[in-house]
């Protein structure tokens, strides 16, 4: 028997007109790259979203399933097309402008962009692979001058394409289960791989990450956004902060700590995300010239990597700002869980609060997880037994786009994470190691794998093995253990970076060599990380 309850569809329309019937007077507020703030309210961006939905349907032709990109800082022209793409039953396709020049081309010819939306200042970026995209029939410019010259084809410029389109716009009939955004993995175990995300799960994901035991948001708050929209649609702040009632700060390409803190001054911001990298930076630049007045800022929540405890005690004990620790993946949109205390942790030490609050926390609701060990039974929740995570929920993918490999998948249909991880008696999950071996330095994940096939590329190099090693900025980076083909040759660090530049972004490649005379290997040849790993931590790699 079923319930007798509206079909009523949770779509991105949904959290559109939410947000300007109870909320159209909040604020989204951008710091643009030239110094310039431009603020607006929820009810002035609703109006040109629908500007924005009668121009890509009128003047662009896109239809109901069809594919745009954006290639874009965060701001509030792209807010816009989060709504007014997903709104006329089109995908949002966030192209993460940190990946290397080949795997653009690969994810915009992958997922068939008809148009992609690019800020002026990443117009050089997409001009190097133009010629090599299939299926894009226009791009159209934000934040360009008239005058912005550009080898890019077929270009508009976004206010003039909505300029003369009329704000009022029926949202046609949408499938909640029907796709609303793409965003794509860093490639790290080959080309990446697509994650399609529905209008439900992006609407429950919202609803649930602003809950008080979740991310806490409120129509109280002023949210920075600091996770680019590129990157797993800013962790779904777009949506929530709708949703909340939260003004929206967006500090578009001005990412660096003295520009954060200037930002976090002059709009007051009391909340924030970001990852731990950005923190780390936040938290040094402000002991170095420390603030005339408290920041209002209460917390941010951290997500990527993770946040040490030092971090978090420093914050608090120097500015009283507390700090979060989420996680979560690009396959699970993107957050799984967050550490808060809860009231049976009020008798334990400064220092025992400090450890639960470093792991990453509890499942949210809509989420389960669980460990599986080597053997393949479920472990205990004991905090002690260790295997990899495995998780599965109402915004966790159930598939890849454009792909039948399900290796990543359990045949009970539980998503395979590539954590080693464990959760204790109270379902606090902490992650211990990796399954595969990658790197993840400053929240972006590295391939230790492909940095050594390109390495034994080179002609001098025999054998070369990369692991993590830990770093103060970045939480890790990669190091490089180089075996030379001939003991009389001789080749520097900078030639293997610059030898390397050629196939990765600069995040990705190691600053750090050590030239040894065999690569550590395990009993079927495989090279043996663990005892590299070994060396390294006992000063022996040299």
């Amino acid at each position: 028997m079923k319930g007798l309850i509206m079909d009523y569809p949770l779509t991105t329309n949904t959290i559109l007109e939410y947000g300007n019937s109870v909320y159209h007077h909040k604020k989204i507020i951008t710091h643009l790259p030239d110094g310039t703030r431009h603020e607006y309210s929820f009810g002035d961006m609703y109006k040109r979203c629908k500007k924005l939905a009668n121009a890509l349907t009128q003047k662009l032709g896109i239809k109901n399933g069809d594919m745009v990109g954006t290639f874009a800082w965060n701001h509030g022209p792209h807010v816009e097309l989060y709504y007014g793409i997903s709104g006329i039953g089109a995908v949002c396709h966030t192209i993460n402008i940190r990946l290397s020049s080949h795997q653009i081309e690969y994810i915009i010819n992958n997922s068939e962009d008809k148009v992609i939306f690019v800020d002026a200042t990443l117009v050089p970026l997409l001009e190097k692979i133009a010629p090599l995209l299939e299926t894009v029939e226009h791009f159209v410019l934000i934040n360009a001058a008239q005058d912005f010259t550009t080898t890019l084809p077929n270009t508009l410029h976004y206010e003039d394409l909505i300029a003369d389109q009329s704000d009022h716009f029926e949202w046609p009939a949408i499938n909640e289960n029907d796709a609303s955004g793409l965003c794509y993995t860093s490639g790290t175990t080959g080309l990446p791989k697509g994650v399609l995300y529905s209008h439900r799960s992006t609407f429950l994901h919202a609803t649930t990450i602003m809950s008080p035991n979740a991310g806490n948001f409120s129509n109280r708050d002023t949210v920075l956004l600091i996770v680019p929209q590129f990157h797993v649609m800013a962790w779904g702040f777009p949506y929530l902060c709708l949703l909340s009632g939260s003004n929206m700060v967006l500090p578009s390409s001005n990412l660096q700590p003295e520009a954060i803190i200037k930002i976090l001054i002059e709009e007051k911001v009391n909340k924030a995300n970001g990852v731990p990298t950005i923190w780390l930076g936040v938290y040094h630049a402000l002991k170095m010239n420390p603030p005339k007045e408290k920041l209002a800022l209460e917390e941010y929540l951290v997500g990527g990597s993770a946040l040490t405890k030092s971090l978090i005690q420093g914050f608090e004990k120097d500015f009283g700002i507390k700090g979060v620790q989420a996680w979560g993946m690009t396959e699970t949109s993107p957050l799984g869980t967050v550490s808060r205390l809860q009231p049976l942790h009020d008798s334990l030490s400064e220092d025992e609060k400090i450890t639960i609050r470093a792991k990453q926390g509890t499942a949210f609701p809509g989420v389960e997880l669980r460990i599986v060990t080597d053997d393949g039974k479920v472990a205990p929740t004991d905090g002690k037994t260790m295997g990899e995570l495995q998780i599965k929920g109402a915004w966790t993918i159930s598939s890849y786009f454009k792909t039948n490999n399900h290796e990543s998948f359990t045949e009970d249909g539980w998503f395979k994470t590539g954590d080693v991880s464990t959760i204790d008696q109270d379902g606090y999950m902490e992650i211990k190691d990796r399954t595969k071996d990658l790197i993840k330095s400053g929240g972006e994940w590295i391939s230790s794998v492909a940095l050594e096939s390109a390495l034994m590329a080179h002609p001098k190099i025999k054998e070369a093995a990369v692991i993590a090693i830990p770093d103060e900025k970045w939480v890790e980076k990669p190091l490089a253990s180089i075996v030379l083909l001939n003991s009389d040759d001789t080749v520097s660090d900078e030639e293997l970076i610059d030898f390397l530049s050629r196939e990765f972004v600069k995040y990705q490649i190691p600053k750090d060599y050590v030239y040894i005379n065999e690569v550590p290997k395990t009993s079927v040849g495989k090279f043996d990380k663990k005892e590299i790993r070994r060396l390294f931590a006992e000063g022996k790699l040299t």
